[in-house]
């Protein structure tokens, strides 16, 4: 096979030590040609010049702001000199052998757009966290993970079409890039990789689940299992992507569900616990979407 170059775009915010370790294991993969660019977003509690330190060739840039997911991923792709773009978490760990199969399958058909690798959990390596995604259901809002703490006994061992990559490992063309452009600027954290293929599959591109391309994730560390900001973004964002790619009948009906139903239903169960922060963020996430009805920016796509 040919080894173009791949560009690894990571995000660290606060979370140097394990940065470093993904990259320590991206050290000891066998493809022979990438580069790696480390984002940071603009972190407070932690010293990221010290993944420069250790790995000189690492090309890292200091963001003054906090850019999110999407943004820090752009500030990452403006930088990337690669005919390859993946974007990979900084709590991850990779396998050995994970880049050649990504290549090999972006390489097979100038029609695919975007691919994910199969991912574990890190924490227990035989359980599957991916191996490729249902489709978002226009009314919740919500997909599912095939696999989804399976343990992995190669059940999932085929290679596959799937609605969205998953944006812990995803790999993108420069030239798909360049022509839908990169990831909108309106998510901050969550649903933006989702939004993003909704794009690439829009342009006439296919999304493929690898299943021979492994990495490991820790899931999550960044933000937690649970959080005010968390549940803000999580259902702020789920309107936005609905608002961004819904239309018709089902538009309406996924924007009574969200705001009549499902926000309404969780929030009165943290208020009932007594868990005012997180009621109050989604009667924030309510309230973005009372305050931008009319915001055109909802629907603007950034380009290179």
């Amino acid at each position: 096979m040919q080894y173009p170059l791949v560009s690894i775009v990571t995000v660290n915010f606060n979370g140097s030590e394990d940065t470093l370790e993904m990259i320590d294991s991206l050290t000891k993969i066998s493809y022979p040609n990438f580069e790696i660019i480390v984002v940071d977003n603009h972190s407070q509690k932690d010293n990221p010049r010290i993944i420069k330190e250790r790995y000189p060739s690492v090309v890292l840039y200091e963001s003054n702001v906090n850019m999110g997911f999407a943004g820090g991923n752009n500030l990452g792709i403006m930088r990337a000199r690669g005919e390859y773009i993946l974007l990979l978490n900084n709590d991850t760990i990779v396998d050995k052998g994970f880049l050649e199969p990504l290549v090999k399958k972006m390489q097979s058909d100038p029609k695919i757009g975007c691919v994910s690798a199969k991912l574990r959990f890190y924490y227990d390596r035989s359980i599957i966290q991916f191996a490729g995604y249902t489709p978002i259901d226009h009314r919740t809002m919500r997909s599912f993970a095939i696999g989804y703490r399976e343990k992995d006994t190669g059940q999932h061992d085929t290679d596959k079409e799937t609605p969205y990559a998953h944006g812990a490992a995803m790999m993108v063309s420069m030239k798909v890039i360049k022509e839908i452009g990169i990831m909108s600027y309106i998510f901050f954290l969550y649903y933006e990789e989702a939004d993003w293929c909704y794009r690439i599959k829009n342009a006439g591109y296919t999304i493929w689940y690898i299943h021979n391309s492994l990495v490991f994730h820790k899931e999550s560390i960044a933000v937690g299992k649970i959080s005010a900001l968390k549940i803000y973004q999580q259902n702020r964002n789920r309107i936005v992507f609905l608002r961004r790619n819904v239309c018709g009948k089902d538009f309406y009906t996924g924007v009574f569900y969200q705001i009549a139903i499902a926000i309404p239903k969780n929030a009165l169960k943290y208020l009932f616990k007594g868990k005012l922060s997180y009621f109050y963020a989604y009667v924030r996430a309510i309230g973005w979407h009372l305050k931008n009805i009319v915001n055109p920016t909802i629907h603007d796509n950034p380009y290179l």
